[in-house]
């Protein structure tokens, strides 16, 4: 998580994406998840963004 400097800032997006990942169905391990394929690991990216966007949509233009 290079660019976060804070434990809790790794702490929240941690938990954020565990929470991207529950909601796609794939299954990650606190630690290493070298063992994911390329699918599932970009369906939690992506599942990330779309959180992110819809956040920031919600919160209305700035």
């Amino acid at each position: 998580m290079k660019g976060v400097t804070t434990q809790q800032g790794r702490d929240t997006l941690n938990r954020f994406k565990m929470e991207a990942a529950n909601e796609v169905g794939v299954n990650l391990k606190q630690g290493y998840n070298g063992d994911l394929t390329s699918r599932e690991a970009g369906s939690v990216g992506g599942q990330m963004v779309k959180k992110m966007i819809d956040s920031y949509k919600s919160q209305g233009s700035h």
